[in-house]
């Protein structure tokens, strides 16, 4: 009888301890109970209800042809599931800054290759784009306005107005300081206004 009372004794002391040490975790905030392992991993259903619009049009507005952006849409995810789904992210802003990058790295490397491929071919697309284009338009809108500044000041325009970024997001983005980011700004919003109003 006197081993079985111990028995109990010491299941009962190690019932409340552990009661004690579970009380103790739930007090404890998210990022101490896992140990600092606060990042995680992005699967691909995820990335595409996040960011799938944001790609698409961050690709077209760089593309400025539908068939070349759905190649580059096409290319970032080829990526994502290379690399992104063993990347781990602090935030799905973390994720979003990575995805724009990969974006704007994919729109390069396609420029290239096509470029390599058939620069003659693509050549002729071009003027064969701008003679349709010559006579269909009859005015600019702002999207296509838009569309007509060079590469440079129509990424950041895309970022600031479309995607929500700010100054000092889209200077760490594109690795460039804040003065040069806001001077292309005002300067595309210069080239725009000149357009709008000739327009009129």
């Amino acid at each position: 009888m006197r081993v079985r009372t111990n028995k109990i004794f010491v299941d009962e002391h190690n019932k409340k301890k552990s009661l004690s040490n579970e009380r103790k975790v739930r007090r404890l905030p998210v990022r101490a109970r896992t140990y600092d392992k606060h990042k995680w991993l992005l699967t691909a259903d995820k990335a595409l209800e996040e960011f799938s619009g944001m790609i698409y049009r961050l690709a077209s507005n760089l593309a400025r042809n539908e068939a070349d952006a759905q190649d580059i849409f096409q290319d970032v995810f080829e990526r994502f599931l290379k690399y992104g789904t063993k990347k781990e992210f602090d935030s799905l802003e973390h994720a979003k800054h990575w995805f724009v990058r990969v974006t704007i790295n994919c729109h390069n490397a396609f420029l290239e290759k096509k470029k390599k491929l058939n620069e003659v071919e693509q050549d002729e697309n071009s003027l064969d784009t701008i003679a349709v284009e010559e006579e269909r338009k009859v005015y600019f809108d702002l999207t296509e306005a838009v569309g007509e500044l060079e590469e440079k000041y129509r990424l950041v325009i895309h970022l600031f107005y479309y995607e929500g970024y700010k100054i000092k997001e889209l200077a760490d983005l594109l690795n460039e300081n804040e003065n040069t980011i806001k001077t292309r700004l005002s300067r595309a919003k210069k080239v725009l206004k000149e357009k709008l109003e000739g327009e009129m």
